[in-house]
């Protein structure tokens, strides 16, 4: 029996479909819900404004107001609560999108009844006791690790996207932990029993790269001694990842949109074709956006790619993490060296929170792991973590001097490895824990100059 003080809950259904109204007013009345009803989204914030209500479940596309600026209009206008979207399959991306900015699910048309009743008791089950959701604990298993803001707004938006079975574009600098956000995706999601399988392209040679995913069948090429099956299907049932995806070439950005289109592929060599049945995410810390607009990569695959975005933060814009982040790895060190706990004093981990990493996480974990073989009598000094400008840890600007913005406190990190590495970029990469190519991108970035004389080296 309901407990008379317990709020009861309303539902406002909104549709322009007569008949779409009364399967959802009879099936969630049936359920014990008291349901409100409008035919579009200027119906609806005037029954808002009336009535208290505790869950919005509204169709995307209706003529007048529709669904995402009903959305739109809620949020300006303070009204918060939660928001179950139906929509046809061809606007699935708009939903996507729309659960970015705040809605929590959506339902495809037609509906099944009691997939829409086990959503709306998810949606009060979480809401029970108010409060912000917080940080899935189980994000740590996939090695995010953190408490800020940007985090919590990550961690929400995997949460939001795992579920639903639609390809991912990962954008982020390189170290921030792309990969690991891949890798957490598919932990959460119902492929999670099927493999992850994860596909370089950075490294991968373009002339091998399609072999690598597709496959071949024996004699089609001088070295194909037996038939080889492609990451592609072997991802079947579980999820493909392709890391430093803007690297393809055209004809295989060809080959891989053809097979987001139908997903079936064809091995080198081979006439028929294979139908594989997995989800795409893919990553990138390259604009890619920029690409499309040069034309080096196709605006169509782009999109096939990117039904949901998911930005990646670097360290720099979450450093409020990185004492967790320094307590977390320090720990696993430890444990893998069997050494006893090694202490953080006050003066490293200001050091450490200064610091502009211009290689994130991948270098703060680096240093960190230098810095616990290193260190003595179990104390972690600023000069044990083998960094650019280590010891000097971070001074107050004199008086009248201007203090660095983050970007020229990255600027002279990378101007200083550059230097200790004879201006050479392959020896300065690994100073500053980032890829050759990541280290290029930042001195372009940041217009610095190359010795004339060393940079024909």
């Amino acid at each position: 029996m309901k407990n008379a003080s317990e709020p009861r809950k309303t539902i406002l259904a909104v549709d322009d479909d007569p008949h779409i109204l009364e399967v959802l007013e009879v099936r969630l009345v049936s359920a014990g819900y008291d349901v409100v009803t409008a035919e579009d989204g200027t119906e609806a914030l005037e029954i808002l404004s009336s009535r208290p209500v505790r869950l919005l479940i509204s169709d995307i596309r209706m003529p007048g107001m529709d669904g995402m600026r009903l959305q739109e209009e809620m949020v300006r206008r303070g009204l918060s609560l939660p928001i179950i979207f139906l929509t046809a399959h061809g606007s699935i991306p708009g939903a996507v999108e729309a659960i970015k900015h705040g809605a929590v699910d959506y339902l495809t048309k037609p509906f099944d009844g009691q997939e829409l009743l086990s959503r709306v008791a998810e949606v009060f089950a979480r809401s029970a006791g108010g409060g912000e959701k917080p940080l899935p604990s189980d994000m740590a298993e996939s090695g995010l690790v953190g408490k800020s803001p940007a985090m919590r707004d990550l961690g929400a938006l995997i949460e939001r996207v795992a579920s639903r079975d639609v390809n991912v574009l990962v954008l982020g600098e390189s170290g921030t932990g792309k990969e690991l956000v891949a890798n957490c995706i598919h932990r959460k999601s119902l492929r999670k029993s099927g493999p992850l399988v994860t596909v370089d392209c950075g490294s991968t040679p373009a002339g091998l790269l399609e072999s690598e995913l597709f496959g071949h069948v024996k004699g089609s090429f001088t070295h194909a001694v037996k038939d080889k099956k492609g990451l592609i299907e072997q991802a079947d049932k579980g999820t493909l990842f392709l890391d430093e995806i803007g690297n393809i070439s055209n004809e295989m950005q060809l080959r891989l949109l053809r097979f987001l289109e139908n997903h079936r592929i064809r091995r080198i060599g081979d006439v028929r074709e294979i139908q594989v049945d997995c989800r795409v995410i893919a990553a990138t810390n390259a604009d890619i956006f920029e690409q499309v607009s040069q034309g080096v990569f196709r605006e169509d695959l782009l999109y096939r790619l990117k039904v949901v975005t998911i930005n990646v933060p670097p360290l720099r814009e979450r450093r409020e993490d990185i004492p967790v982040l320094a307590e977390h790895f320090i720990r696993q060190f430890c444990a893998a060296q069997g050494i006893p706990a090694v202490t953080v004093p006050a003066e490293t981990m200001a050091y450490l929170t200064a610091y502009p990493w211009p290689g994130n996480v991948r270098q703060l974990r680096n240093a960190l792991e230098a810095g616990v073989v290193l260190c003595t009598n179990g104390v972690l000094a600023p000069e044990d973590l083998q960094l650019p400008l280590a010891g000097k840890g971070p001074r107050r600007p004199a008086e009248g001097e201007k203090p660095l913005s983050l970007d020229a406190s990255e600027k002279a990190a990378i101007v200083r490895a550059l230097e200790q590495a004879n201006w050479v970029q392959k020896a300065a990469a690994p100073l500053l824990g980032v890829s050759r190519r990541a280290l290029n991108y930042k001195i372009q970035k940041y217009g610095i100059e190359i010795p004339k004389k060393r940079a024909k080296k």
